[in-house]
């Protein structure tokens, strides 16, 4: 008897720990209702967390460069040149009703709902930044794609602060 109350003890330790952590698990059925871009929550909210990782892998690439000490201009420039279009429609990727009320797991904040024009200004920076790192790596020049990536990165950085959970 006492084994069973110990373990169900840990148990319970363990759940809230998780979910005071965020790390709850998610209800596998949370996300099915339907938006009105004909996409389910759930889908909507995994597509935008595979274009922000598309995003991440993009600049990831030109950070390297950058930090390699002699960067090769082709990748980085191939990287420059596919933000815009994983980046394109970003600001539809944030429909209400797919934020942290649904269940589905994701690190978009509530903020972004009850502060729209923040959070669209915010996205916009976004967008204006990644076309300058784009001009910016069609020059070769290294400390001109440096000054780009490290304003596409406040843009970034700004976004996260406000609207994003905390990793």
């Amino acid at each position: 008897m006492f084994d069973l109350a110990k373990s169900a003890l840990v148990s319970a330790t363990a759940l809230v720990f998780l979910t005071a952590c965020g790390g709850a698990p998610e209800d596998p059925n949370a996300g099915a209702e339907m938006l009105d871009n004909g996409m389910t929550v759930r889908a909507q909210i995994e597509a935008r967390q595979e274009g922000f990782k598309a995003i991440g892998s993009e600049f990831k690439t030109i950070n390297d460069q950058l930090r390699s000490g002699s960067p090769d201009m082709a990748p980085i420039q191939a990287a420059a040149s596919a933000l815009p279009a994983a980046a394109e429609g970003i600001e539809t990727w944030f429909p209400v009703g797919t934020g942290p009320e649904t269940g589905v797991a994701t690190e978009a904040l509530a903020t972004i709902w009850e502060e729209p024009e923040d959070f669209e200004s915010k996205v916009n920076d976004f967008v204006l930044a990644i076309s300058a790192l784009e001009t910016a790596a069609q020059t070769g020049d290294a400390d001109v794609i440096q000054a780009a990536a490290r304003a596409t990165g406040a843009t970034c950085g700004a976004c996260h602060d406000k609207f994003r959970l905390d990793d």
